[in-house]
């Protein structure tokens, strides 16, 4: 059996350093009050001896555990499958990292799960949660408010308790993102745009349906088919549009994978894209878009930031939480941009 190694304390760090204990665990914790050169001095024993700090120690001192939960309110299938979910965890991982913070996945499927992250989240494992893909009857707003933590939410709140009007969130401009993509349909001469919605309990699909009405305000019929943000779904939507109104000559897809299965769809029907029917989707993932067939014109969110924002605004409402200065809730809406490619 191999031996290891003690494991070099603080007080090791701080004979050499030259400094005092108090001093040392001070530069380690990240508190003020100590000169430059001693600054250096201890990181240069921590960068010498190797010495990791106690993580329980450290958050005794501190009041953070450096670490953030990661709700995502779908099921694992959903999310290992979809790349919207992979770039705004990457965005929230670059962020939180930089600043040494660790990331807690968690991942809900049913009631159970709900209960199971509430229970996580009041035990005082994290300082905080970044919350995204909430549909408008999940009880984890009430869960997350009942654990007392703070928490950032990705898409606007449309949660109907009272509660969505004092919260922090970050979200695009999903309505005037829609209204781009179907003006420019409009402008190509298509007279039958319809639509395939996303899952319209979440607030993202709801204002892209609402995009569309608006610039289809005027049209005698204005073609909606059900969607879920999911190919599969996309696929059955374009069907029923075909089924329902044969004449359709542009479709505008609630996001991108949406459209891979319309795109599909059109193809089986021997429908070319875009002579006969012109496609749009939403989000600009650029694995799905730039190699649907054609490559697929679409408004772009950009998803990544998305991540990174959230989570800059739950560390900088931590550190002003750690200081005793006001916070003030308040919620970011990023542009969007309509990227054409040749699918309309």
């Amino acid at each position: 059996m191999t031996e290891t190694a003690p494991r070099p304390t603080l007080e090791a760090v701080a004979a050499r350093a030259g400094v005092s204990r108090a001093t040392a665990s001070r530069v380690v914790n990240g508190g003020d009050g100590v000169r430059e050169p001693l600054v250096e001095r201890v990181r240069r024993a921590v960068d010498e001896l190797g010495y990791v700090p106690n993580q329980a120690a450290r958050s005794l001192v501190t009041k953070r555990h450096h670490a953030v939960a990661v709700v995502v309110a779908e099921p694992e299938t959903r999310v290992f499958a979809d790349p919207f979910f992979a770039l705004q965890l990457r965005g929230i991982s670059k962020e939180l990292t930089a600043l040494d913070n660790q990331l807690v996945l968690l991942l809900t499927e049913g009631r159970d799960d709900h209960a199971r992250v509430g229970r996580y989240l009041a035990g005082g494992h994290v300082d905080g949660a970044l919350v995204f893909s909430l549909h408008l009857d999940d009880p984890l707003p009430g869960l997350i408010r009942r654990a007392g933590v703070p928490t950032v939410f990705g898409g606007r709140p449309g949660w109907s308790d009272g509660e969505g009007d004092d919260v922090v969130y970050v979200d695009s401009d999903n309505r005037g993102g829609a209204r781009d993509a179907v003006r420019h349909l409009v402008s190509l001469g298509r007279r039958r745009v319809a639509h395939i919605t996303g899952p319209l309990d979440q607030t993202s699909a709801a204002d892209r349906l609402d995009g569309y009405r608006d610039v289809m305000a005027d049209a005698d019929v204005r073609p909606v088919a059900p969607g879920d943000f999911t190919p599969a779904g996309g696929e059955r939507a374009m069907r029923e549009l075909l089924d329902r109104w044969p004449d359709v000559d542009a479709v505008f897809a609630a996001n991108d994978l949406t459209a891979a299965g319309a795109l599909r769809v059109l193809r089986e029907h021997g429908r070319r894209v875009p002579e006969d029917v012109a496609v749009i989707g939403f989000d600009d993932m650029l694995p799905v878009a730039e190699q649907s067939d054609p490559p697929l014109t679409t408004v772009r969110q950009d998803i990544e930031e998305m991540g990174r924002l959230m989570a800059r605004l739950l560390l900088r409402g931590l550190d002003r939480r750690t200081t005793g200065e006001e916070t003030r809730p308040s919620g970011i809406v990023l542009s969007t941009t309509l990227v054409r490619r040749a699918s309309a």
